[in-house]
């Protein structure tokens, strides 16, 4: 075996090259994140896709593990990257992309849990990674904070749609995934037409759930919305977050304070 074969070298330049692909500022490195962000939209539209694609027999499991191995090679590079291991595997989100992994390794038992893997729509649109790879023209503005909102909704929506899908197909009313997301929406924003139902007790409180949750979340869209813009400025003093972004005083204690004006 030649020296080139075992030169523990190569392990460190390939984590220095992840490293700077995945947390690096330069144009190459926000082009690749940018690719990688792309394959992540395409993957969430398969997860949307699955329970009508699902009657394609072979052809749908085939897809199904492309995407495993896809994500996989994704987990893989973004654990080697991290400074300690360990530390990434603490965090949340790592372990629902685990979860996702596993719905798709293992389709034929786990496809009823599908329905939690449009999460990722939620953790991709809240993530630093995202932010920190579309710009700074729009991370912490405006527009993060209400595509933040908003990805909370959708999410919401899906999820809770699969979860119907799942749990109560075949029941009056709930003959396909159009039915589950009609059902979703019309319960959401409280409309509430009563042409599909979910039966029994888990029916009504999950109906009941909805509703609630729909509201509080069109609510802080609507925040996200109509709210003044803030921007992030620690101040000093106070600790004060957020402030306006013409502030030349802390709304809290009075110091001081001087906001970049990257305009």
């Amino acid at each position: 075996m030649s020296q080139s074969e075992t030169d523990p070298k190569d392990g460190l330049r390939l984590r220095a090259r992840l490293r700077y692909l995945y947390h690096g500022g330069q144009p190459a490195a926000v082009k690749f994140r940018l690719t990688v962000i792309v394959i992540d939209f395409a993957i969430i539209a398969f997860f949307l896709a699955a329970p009508i694609l699902k009657n394609m027999g072979w052809a749908f499991y085939v897809l199904d593990y492309l995407i495993a191995a896809l994500l996989a090679v994704d987990l893989a590079a973004r654990a080697y990257a991290y400074s300690d291991i360990k530390d990434w595997l603490k965090r949340p989100i790592v372990w629902l992309d685990l979860f996702i992994l596993a719905t798709l390794l293992f389709p034929a038992w786990l496809f009823n849990l599908g329905f939690l893997r449009m999460l990722r729509l939620w953790t991709l649109l809240n993530s630093d990674f995202f932010w920190r790879t579309v710009g700074a023209r729009f991370d912490d503005t405006r527009v993060e904070g209400i595509v933040r909102a908003l990805s909370g909704l959708v999410t919401f929506v899906f999820v809770v749609t699969g979860f119907v899908y799942a749990t109560f197909r075949g029941h009056d009313g709930i003959s396909g995934y159009i039915d589950a997301l009609y059902f979703t929406v019309a319960t959401l924003t409280t409309t509430g037409f009563g042409d599909v139902t979910l039966p029994g007790p888990l029916g009504k409180l999950l109906s009941i759930a909805i509703m609630l949750v729909g509201i509080t979340l069109f609510l802080r869209l609507a925040q996200a919305l109509i709210k003044p813009h803030k921007v992030r400025f620690p101040c000093d003093r106070c600790g004060l977050q957020t402030h306006d972004p013409d502030a030349v005083h802390c709304k809290a204690c009075g110091n001081l304070i001087c906001i970049p004006d990257e305009g």
